[in-house]
Protein backbone atom coordinates (compact mmCIF):
# COMPACT_ATOMS: atom_id res chain seq x y z
CA UNK A 1 0.00 0.00 0.00
CA UNK A 2 2.67 2.28 0.87
CA UNK A 3 4.59 1.77 -2.71
CA UNK A 4 1.19 2.46 -4.08
CA UNK A 5 0.83 5.52 -2.18
CA UNK A 6 3.97 7.00 -3.26
CA UNK A 7 3.74 6.02 -6.74
CA UNK A 8 1.01 8.24 -6.90
CA UNK A 9 2.79 10.80 -5.68
CA UNK A 10 5.08 10.86 -8.58
CA UNK A 11 2.90 10.76 -10.79
CA UNK A 12 1.11 13.68 -9.56
CA UNK A 13 4.28 15.40 -9.53
CA UNK A 14 5.34 14.48 -13.18
CA UNK A 15 1.66 15.58 -14.43
CA UNK A 16 2.58 18.89 -12.54
CA UNK A 17 5.73 19.37 -14.61
CA UNK A 18 3.75 18.77 -17.54
CA UNK A 19 1.09 21.29 -17.09
CA UNK A 20 3.86 23.60 -16.20
CA UNK A 21 5.72 22.45 -19.54
CA UNK A 22 2.75 23.00 -21.61
CA UNK A 23 2.09 26.44 -20.20
CA UNK A 24 5.39 27.69 -20.92
CA UNK A 25 5.33 26.61 -24.66
CA UNK A 26 2.53 28.93 -25.15
CA UNK A 27 5.14 32.04 -24.01
CA UNK A 28 7.52 31.56 -27.44
CA UNK A 29 9.68 34.66 -28.53
CA UNK A 30 11.73 34.80 -32.08
CA UNK A 31 15.63 34.33 -32.33
CA UNK A 32 17.80 37.24 -34.10
CA UNK A 33 18.67 36.07 -37.65
CA UNK A 34 17.02 32.63 -37.14
CA UNK A 35 14.35 31.40 -39.03
CA UNK A 36 10.87 33.50 -38.43
CA UNK A 37 8.72 30.20 -37.61
CA UNK A 38 11.69 28.81 -35.57
CA UNK A 39 10.37 30.36 -31.79
CA UNK A 40 12.47 29.66 -28.04
CA UNK A 41 10.43 29.16 -25.65
CA UNK A 42 11.41 26.96 -21.82
CA UNK A 43 9.15 24.27 -21.97
CA UNK A 44 11.68 21.68 -21.98
CA UNK A 45 12.90 22.83 -18.68
CA UNK A 46 10.57 20.21 -16.98
CA UNK A 47 11.13 17.86 -19.08
CA UNK A 48 14.43 17.82 -17.65
CA UNK A 49 13.36 18.37 -14.18
CA UNK A 50 11.54 15.01 -14.61
CA UNK A 51 13.95 13.01 -16.32
CA UNK A 52 16.86 14.23 -13.50
CA UNK A 53 14.51 13.22 -10.67
CA UNK A 54 12.53 10.45 -12.17
CA UNK A 55 14.06 8.63 -14.92
CA UNK A 56 14.14 9.53 -18.70
CA UNK A 57 10.13 7.94 -18.99
CA UNK A 58 8.89 10.55 -16.83
CA UNK A 59 10.67 12.97 -18.91
CA UNK A 60 9.14 11.71 -22.01
CA UNK A 61 5.52 11.77 -20.62
CA UNK A 62 5.88 15.27 -19.64
CA UNK A 63 6.72 16.23 -23.44
CA UNK A 64 3.97 13.70 -24.82
CA UNK A 65 1.25 15.60 -22.47
CA UNK A 66 2.36 18.70 -24.45
CA UNK A 67 2.48 17.65 -27.31
CA UNK A 68 -0.81 16.55 -27.22
CA UNK A 69 -2.50 19.71 -25.21
CA UNK A 70 -1.17 21.79 -27.72
CA UNK A 71 -2.45 19.67 -30.94
CA UNK A 72 -6.15 20.82 -29.76
CA UNK A 73 -4.41 24.08 -31.15
CA UNK A 74 -2.38 23.28 -33.92
CA UNK A 75 -1.91 25.01 -37.07
CA UNK A 76 0.39 22.38 -38.37
CA UNK A 77 -2.21 19.52 -39.10
CA UNK A 78 -0.59 18.37 -35.56
CA UNK A 79 3.09 17.73 -37.42
CA UNK A 80 4.92 20.79 -35.52
CA UNK A 81 3.92 19.19 -32.26
CA UNK A 82 5.17 15.67 -33.62
CA UNK A 83 8.18 17.22 -34.51
CA UNK A 84 8.48 18.77 -30.89
CA UNK A 85 8.26 15.41 -29.16
CA UNK A 86 10.41 14.45 -30.79
CA UNK A 87 12.83 16.94 -30.27
CA UNK A 88 12.09 17.24 -26.57
CA UNK A 89 12.04 13.39 -25.96
CA UNK A 90 15.60 13.26 -27.33
CA UNK A 91 16.67 15.41 -24.39
CA UNK A 92 14.81 13.75 -22.16
CA UNK A 93 16.24 10.32 -23.02
CA UNK A 94 19.93 11.51 -23.05
CA UNK A 95 20.21 13.16 -19.55
CA UNK A 96 17.84 10.75 -17.82
CA UNK A 97 19.71 7.64 -18.90
CA UNK A 98 23.27 9.39 -18.77
CA UNK A 99 22.70 11.07 -14.97
CA UNK A 100 20.95 7.60 -14.40
CA UNK A 101 24.70 6.17 -14.57
CA UNK A 102 26.24 9.29 -12.29
CA UNK A 103 24.20 10.93 -9.90
CA UNK A 104 26.31 13.89 -9.14
CA UNK A 105 26.83 17.61 -10.29
CA UNK A 106 29.18 16.16 -12.88
CA UNK A 107 27.34 13.39 -14.40
CA UNK A 108 24.78 16.38 -14.04
CA UNK A 109 26.77 18.66 -16.52
CA UNK A 110 27.58 15.46 -18.54
CA UNK A 111 23.83 14.25 -19.16
CA UNK A 112 23.08 18.27 -19.95
CA UNK A 113 25.91 18.86 -22.48
CA UNK A 114 24.64 15.61 -24.02
CA UNK A 115 21.50 16.50 -24.14
CA UNK A 116 21.82 19.72 -26.02
CA UNK A 117 23.69 17.10 -28.44
CA UNK A 118 20.69 14.91 -28.91
CA UNK A 119 18.36 17.91 -29.06
CA UNK A 120 20.60 19.67 -31.81
CA UNK A 121 20.92 16.32 -33.73
CA UNK A 122 17.37 15.43 -33.75
CA UNK A 123 16.34 18.87 -34.21
CA UNK A 124 18.10 18.83 -37.66
CA UNK A 125 16.86 15.52 -38.41
CA UNK A 126 12.66 16.34 -37.62
CA UNK A 127 13.07 19.46 -39.24
CA UNK A 128 14.61 17.98 -42.81
CA UNK A 129 12.73 15.13 -42.72
CA UNK A 130 9.05 16.16 -41.02
CA UNK A 131 8.38 19.94 -40.98
CA UNK A 132 10.08 21.27 -44.21
CA UNK A 133 8.02 18.67 -46.21
CA UNK A 134 5.19 19.76 -44.62
CA UNK A 135 5.51 23.61 -45.40
CA UNK A 136 6.52 22.31 -48.70
CA UNK A 137 2.87 21.52 -49.16
CA UNK A 138 1.83 24.48 -48.05
CA UNK A 139 4.64 26.97 -49.50
CA UNK A 140 7.16 26.26 -52.34
CA UNK A 141 10.47 25.59 -50.23
CA UNK A 142 12.01 28.59 -52.36
CA UNK A 143 9.76 30.95 -50.80
CA UNK A 144 10.69 29.47 -47.16
CA UNK A 145 14.51 29.66 -48.03
CA UNK A 146 13.86 32.94 -49.28
CA UNK A 147 11.71 34.18 -45.72
CA UNK A 148 14.94 32.84 -44.08
CA UNK A 149 17.38 34.57 -46.30
CA UNK A 150 15.70 37.99 -45.37
CA UNK A 151 16.61 37.13 -42.07
CA UNK A 152 19.71 35.64 -42.30
CA UNK A 153 21.72 35.81 -45.69
CA UNK A 154 23.50 32.85 -44.56
CA UNK A 155 20.57 30.81 -45.22
CA UNK A 156 20.62 30.72 -48.96
CA UNK A 157 19.74 26.72 -49.17
CA UNK A 158 18.04 23.80 -47.81
CA UNK A 159 21.79 23.18 -46.13
CA UNK A 160 22.05 26.51 -45.22
CA UNK A 161 18.63 26.58 -43.33
CA UNK A 162 19.33 23.34 -41.59
CA UNK A 163 23.06 24.39 -40.39
CA UNK A 164 22.77 28.22 -39.83
CA UNK A 165 19.24 28.13 -38.82
CA UNK A 166 17.82 24.92 -37.22
CA UNK A 167 21.75 23.72 -35.95
CA UNK A 168 22.53 26.86 -33.68
CA UNK A 169 18.37 27.52 -32.72
CA UNK A 170 18.77 24.44 -31.17
CA UNK A 171 21.84 24.75 -29.29
CA UNK A 172 20.63 27.60 -28.08
CA UNK A 173 17.28 26.36 -27.01
CA UNK A 174 18.95 23.64 -25.34
CA UNK A 175 21.55 25.25 -23.41
CA UNK A 176 18.70 28.10 -22.17
CA UNK A 177 17.24 24.86 -21.09
CA UNK A 178 20.09 23.25 -19.32
CA UNK A 179 21.29 26.75 -17.54
CA UNK A 180 17.47 27.31 -15.99
CA UNK A 181 17.24 24.24 -14.95
CA UNK A 182 20.62 24.02 -13.35
CA UNK A 183 19.54 27.26 -11.49
CA UNK A 184 16.05 25.90 -10.04
CA UNK A 185 16.77 22.20 -9.57
CA UNK A 186 18.31 22.10 -6.44
CA UNK A 187 16.16 23.90 -4.39
CA UNK A 188 12.57 22.21 -6.17
CA UNK A 189 14.39 18.41 -5.98
CA UNK A 190 15.01 19.38 -2.31
CA UNK A 191 11.54 20.09 -1.69
CA UNK A 192 9.72 17.38 -4.11
CA UNK A 193 12.10 14.69 -2.47
CA UNK A 194 10.03 14.73 0.82
CA UNK A 195 7.11 13.56 -1.48
CA UNK A 196 8.15 11.24 -3.08
CA UNK A 197 10.09 8.02 -2.94
CA UNK A 198 12.82 9.15 -5.36
CA UNK A 199 16.08 9.15 -3.25
CA UNK A 200 19.41 11.32 -3.87
CA UNK A 201 17.34 13.17 -5.91
CA UNK A 202 18.97 16.26 -5.17
CA UNK A 203 22.44 15.43 -5.69
CA UNK A 204 23.43 18.35 -8.51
Amino acid sequence: MKKQKMSTRTLVVVAMMAAISTVLMYFELPVPLMPPFLKLDISAVPVMIGSFMFGPAAGVMVAAVKALVHVLSTQTGGVGELADFLITSSFAITCGLIYRKNHTRNGALIASVASIGAISLVGCLANYFILIPFYENMMPIEAIISACNAINPAINSMAGYIFFGVLPFNIIKGTIAAIVTFLVYKKLSTVINRYTTVDKAGNI
